[in-house]
């Protein structure tokens, strides 16, 4: 495969749900783009058919073979990699290696806690020396959430962060295998005096009470989330806890048993195999793309109590259209990187990287969430 010297950003698994919308933001902010994957034929069906007035945009298809020779040669020439192909800790260490190999920024959609770990403490201080980002995780799931906690710890003296995040609507079909692989592949952690704590791994569904409704939203610890990792060194924080769901109860209701069933039945497998299946169950629970995102349907609530020995605070930021969310803040990422540095190099959350209010002001001006709701006690 030739040098790329076209296009100075590439969307890798372009023709995925998440990878499209990436697309599309990228084409409003005007950034000439690859759309990568290991299919030429799924990826240039996904540009016509699924990105808005991609007519307009200066972008290319290749076609790549997923390994890290090939990833290196096309990466060499760009300066961004939007990687969106999951699970991550299966398929992202290859797209790492060779974003380090091509010097290129890294940022990815994850919501693995284990491959955030990973990328920590393996790959963190290779990217910092090379003066490059290692940003994962920058998707609503994620990132919306820590802009809300970055906004309680703007208040001094607080030091634990309980963390809700819910959405409506539907895993894609990449979510719901992470999410049956990973419960089965990986621990899930919170952060308890600055130490890494596993939940209980039968802790079943908690029950929460979430701002702007009456009724209680069912939730679970969700793998753990990124939070706990990102803030995890700093100084201001000792203590993190992350729930999450969708609104729909039945669906809430099913994917502990889904899970449960699909680990008794792989739990003999060695990890190759059970990956297989794993997939495979995954396959039969969601294997249709999801409906293009309504704001009247797909909204979103990320919930942050912040609370210190002498003081608490609590913001709520209502929004819309998670995925679409999480297209922005790709595409944002790569605006931004074009033109500055990131505010820190190496391994850093999104609003680590670019600034928690910079991330809402992307955010709030595509009308994609509302201004948020803060309380503060001292």
């Amino acid at each position: 495969m030739s040098k790329n010297t076209r296009k100075p950003v590439i969307v890798y698994g372009a023709s995925g749900y998440t990878g499209r919308l990436v697309c599309e933001y990228l084409r409003e902010y005007n950034i000439p783009f690859i759309a990568a994957g290991r299919s030429a034929d799924k990826l240039n069906a996904a540009m016509q058919s699924n990105v808005a007035g991609i007519e307009t945009a200066s972008y290319e298809v290749v076609e790549v073979e997923h390994s890290v020779k090939a990833l290196t040669e096309l990466f060499k020439g760009a300066s961004v990699v939007l990687n969106t192909v999951g699970p991550f800790a299966k398929f992202g260490p290859e797209v790492v290696q060779a974003c380090l190999a091509a010097k290129c920024h890294y940022t990815d959609t994850t919501g693995e806690q284990d491959w955030l770990i990973t990328l920590d403490e393996q790959y963190g201080e290779k990217f910092a020396s090379a003066g490059l980002l290692l940003s994962p995780g920058l998707a609503h799931m994620y990132t919306t959430g820590e802009i809300a906690a970055q906004i309680c710890l703007e208040t001094p003296g607080l030091d634990t962060l309980d963390i809700a995040v819910f959405w409506g609507g539907s895993p894609t079909i990449a979510s719901t295998q992470t999410i049956l692989v990973n419960a089965a592949m990986a621990k899930a952690y919170h952060l308890q005096q600055n130490q890494y704590v596993e939940w209980q791994p039968d802790a079943g569904l908690y029950q929460l009470a979430i701002p702007g409704q009456h009724e209680l939203a069912l939730a679970l610890p969700w793998g753990g989330t990124s939070h706990p990792v990102w803030f995890k060194r700093d100084p201001r924080v000792a203590n993190v806890k992350v729930l999450g769901g969708v609104f729909n109860k039945p669906l809430m209701l099913g994917v502990p048993q889904i899970v449960a069933a699909a680990l008794e039945a792989t739990k003999d497998m060695n990890p190759e195999d059970r990956y297989v299946a794993l997939a495979q169950t995954a396959a039969g629970v969601m294997n249709t793309m999801p409906p293009r995102e309504n704001p009247r349907i797909n909204k979103s609530v990320d919930s942050v109590h912040a609370s210190g020995p002498l003081g608490r605070a609590h913001c709520v930021i209502f929004g819309n259209c998670n995925y679409k969310q999480t297209g922005l803040l790709q595409a944002f990422a790569a605006h931004w990187l074009l033109q500055q540095a990131p505010k820190r190099v190496g391994f850093a959350s999104g609003c680590q990287a670019f600034g928690h209010h910079e991330l809402l002001g992307a955010l709030r001006g595509f009308g994609l969430v509302q201004a948020p709701v803060l309380t503060v006690q001292v």
